[in-house]
């Protein structure tokens, strides 16, 4: 009897363990419950002091975990296992999420720092009411170069790129619609084209490019480009301003047929346990003071029309991060092409990888 009595006991704490383990294991994997706000954002992509201050002011206990793509985040929400209140993902990414109910609508009402955003950035095509995201930092896709190394070339034309000076001396983002949209942008069409023959045009002037390209490369690019390995780079803005600050000899530009516009953006997935301490968080990084002080720690652009005033001359007044509105209007959103274009740019930019080797 004294052996089932122990034998029950053991099973008992046995099964105590489990629930307190299981307990601290969905707590460390972002299970939201009670104060506790779980955010999914990119990495070193907020001022941690900014967390802090929240959770003093709002007495919620801030979860952060960090994905290195919007592929791995929108897979890690899709299967559902971790609740997530906040992510940060991008704008095509957005228009795919809405389409897959992952996503939330947000309560405008709960937003009243939303009237700080720039009208430029609001009601744009990949969520045209701002129903289910608001701008976080946004930013552009241009050429960062050594102006010593590339003679008399200023890029404002994306053709200087095929410039024979610059044999083995560019180094190209590893990324399809990047690359792709640069070739269309050259022929003047836009960077979310499906005209087949258009592609076709592009790929062909994109092959006349390879003697040029040192590398096409992933985030080793900007060390790659702060060590003046190559004299020219497809970045896009957020980097060059880090690369920039590396080597601060390097220049970054525009070229003027145009280019992307990219947005990352505050949305509640669909899953949220936590949506009125959601609410709290985006209006908290909404306000002019919170969002200067991000923009000068992450480096990015801020969206948000009042920060800009309390910025520094020297990063509000930098035309190269915040261009005017003549440039924005030249620019493009990546839209969402759907699942079977995509591929096809894809092999689109495979094909021209392949023609490299």
């Amino acid at each position: 009897m004294k052996q089932l009595v122990r034998t029950f006991l053991l099973v008992v704490i046995a099964a105590l363990g489990m629930m307190y383990a299981a307990k601290m294991l969905n707590s460390s994997a972002g299970y939201s419950s009670g104060n506790t706000l779980t955010i999914y954002n990119w990495g070193d992509y907020i001022d941690p002091d900014l967390i802090k201050q929240f959770e003093q002011e709002s007495g919620i206990k801030v979860i952060y975990q960090t994905f290195d793509s919007n592929e791995a985040m929108m897979t890690k929400i899709s299967q559902g296992g971790t609740a997530f209140d906040i992510s940060i993902p991008s704008e095509y990414a957005i228009s795919k999420m809405k389409e897959e109910n992952l996503l939330q609508k947000l309560d405008h009402s709960k937003l009243p720092n939303l009237q700080y955003i720039d009208p430029r950035f609001m009601h744009l095509s990949f969520d045209p009411d701002n129903a289910y995201s608001i701008p976080y930092f946004w930013g552009t896709l241009g050429i960062v170069y050594h102006p010593d190394l590339v003679g008399d070339l200023t890029f404002e034309s994306w053709d200087e790129l095929w410039s024979e000076q610059l044999r083995n001396q560019i180094l190209l983002v590893d990324g399809a619609r990047e690359v792709i949209g640069m070739g269309l942008n050259s022929l003047g069409y836009s960077l979310n084209d499906t005209n087949e023959e258009h592609l076709q045009e592009a790929v062909k002037k994109l092959t006349k490019l390879t003697p040029n390209v040192k590398a096409i490369v992933g985030d080793e690019i900007k060390m790659l480009l702060a060590n003046e390995e190559a004299a020219v780079g497809l970045v896009w803005s957020g980097d060059a301003s880090e690369i920039m600050d590396e080597n601060d000899v390097l220049e970054y530009t525009v070229p003027e047929e145009g280019s992307n516009l990219w947005f990352d953006n505050m949305v509640i997935p669909a899953s949220a346990r936590n949506v009125e301490g959601a609410h709290q968080f985006i209006n908290f990084m909404l306000d002019p003071e919170v969002a200067a002080q991000n923009a000068e720690y992450v480096g990015y652009s801020t969206p948000n029309k009042a920060a800009l005033e309390l910025l520094p001359e020297d990063i509000s007044g930098d035309e190269r991060f915040y261009p005017d509105e003549e440039l924005t209007a030249r620019l493009e959103v990546y839209n969402n092409l759907g699942a079977k274009m995509l591929s096809h740019y894809n092999e689109l930019f495979l094909q021209f990888k392949m023609h490299r080797k």
